[in-house]
């Protein structure tokens, strides 16, 4: 490997770090878990899944926001500080666990019976218009952060964002070498330099922030708490990892048509479930949220066409990085919303456009009311529910709702012969 090889791919990195981190430090900031470690768990998080995976995954893990609402129901209003906090911590650390052990026994299973029984479940009438709501339920966030700056509509925030998204697609249009693969990371520097002068820009994180984050005390006593093995606490939590199973297999069907190759048989669906569960365990016994695959890591492949897992395993080390030195996590969370939320525009587009052409290249035939019923219900649930009440505090995504109703109907509408194109 060279040194110029070398800086590319630690270049790359930096732009799939950049990419996760708004959505990653957001989980705790909405949940009370501290932002520091949950950094540090997705870093290592993501090098245990590429561990397990055999290295040929090119995926990220960061905060699963599916988890929110148990960990919520736990934690409640509580934070750092408060004399109830740490037991309540103890009892989401203690399900978190018991979630990663769910998704463990489930990647045995698929192991026993063989992924042909999942193949079955997830043909491409299903996976293609999930791929699609995988990326247009996340646009609406990024809507909001591209045109608003503190809640209100902002002239100055559509600017950046005309800015970014100009950046992005003249680079990857036109430039060449290095700089063609780097296009993410020119726009958020380009965005980050036009925000100064418009004061969009808050330093206060970075003020704010320890040098060492583990030398907060706080910090400290959350990693040292001991897990507690809770029954409402495990009812509240470990059930939504049937949900986001299904939603790990549809993330994991994105990347493989990005990059062109099936993970689901190479190295098996079955190894990047256990590392996911893995993963998540791990983020329980240190305090920070479940860990998921994301999409806009996915979204970075497909703009790049980079697909070196080693390129991520240097944004895990970044990630890690971030969660021990507090200043360099204060620096990259003062990035702007408008700045974030114009690079997502094309991340979670080029996620939907992956979809398209999954049922493109499976020439599926639309003109069959079969294959018309089946992606119009994923489609319609996947983006119009937003979440659905399972028990208590336990509820089901939208997209994990399309996702069962759409296999059920793929399995019970008898297929035709004209449901697939003639070449």
């Amino acid at each position: 490997m060279t040194e110029r090889t070398t800086r590319q791919k630690i270049m790359l990195g930096i732009q799939h770090t950049l990419a996760m981190f708004g959505a990653t430090v957001l989980v705790p900031a909405l949940t009370g878990l501290n932002t520091s470690i949950t950094l540090f768990c997705a870093g290592l998080g993501t090098l245990l899944f590429h561990l397990v995976t055999k290295k040929k995954v090119p995926v990220f893990l960061g905060s699963s926001f599916a988890f929110m609402g148990g960990v919520i129901a736990i934690i409640g209003t509580s934070r750092i500080g408060d004399p109830d906090f740490l037991g309540k911590l103890a009892a989401v650390k203690g399900a978190l666990i018991v979630a990663g052990l769910v998704y463990v026994l489930f990647a045995g299973l698929i192991k026993l019976f063989g992924y042909e029984k999942v193949n079955k479940l997830l043909p491409p009438i299903v996976t293609g218009p999930i791929i699609i709501v995988i990326g247009l339920r996340l646009s609406s966030s990024a809507i909001n952060n591209a045109f608003y700056a503190n809640g209100e509509f902002s002239l100055k925030a559509v600017l950046v964002t005309v800015v970014v998204l100009s950046t992005v697609v003249v680079i990857s249009v036109f430039a060449k070498g290095i700089f063609n693969l780097m296009p993410i990371l020119f726009a958020i520097i380009a965005g980050y330099l036009v925000c100064l002068p418009l004061g969009l820009t808050d330093f206060t994180a970075v003020r704010e922030a320890h040098f060492f984050s583990f030398m907060d005390a706080n910090i400290v006593s959350q990693l040292l708490c001991v897990p507690v093995f809770q029954m409402d606490a495990i009812l509240a939590i470990a059930p939504i990892a049937l949900v986001t199973m299904i939603e790990h297999v549809g993330d994991i069907t994105t990347n493989s048509a990005v990059v062109g190759k099936n993970f689901m048989v190479d190295p098996g669906i079955h190894r990047t479930i256990l590392g996911d569960g893995l993963a998540t365990m791990l983020a329980g016994f240190l305090g920070g949220p479940a860990n998921t695959t994301y999409g806009e890591n996915t979204g970075v492949l497909a703009v790049t066409k980079v697909y070196d897992p080693a390129v991520i395993r240097i944004a895990a080390v970044f990630a890690v990085i971030l969660g021990i030195f507090g200043k360099f996590g204060g620096f990259i969370t003062s990035i702007p919303g408008p700045v974030t939320g114009g690079i997502s525009i094309v991340l979670y587009g080029m996620i939907s456009a992956v979809g398209v052409r999954i049922l493109v290249n499976g020439r599926l035939n639309f003109g069959n009311s079969r294959n018309l019923m089946i992606a119009a219900v994923i489609l319609v649930l996947g983006i119009g529910c937003d979440s659905i009440p399972v028990y208590g505090m336990v509820t089901i995504s939208g997209l994990a709702l399309a996702a069962v109703v759409g296999i059920l109907l793929a399995q019970i509408l008898p297929e035709g012969e004209d449901s697939i194109l003639e070449e």
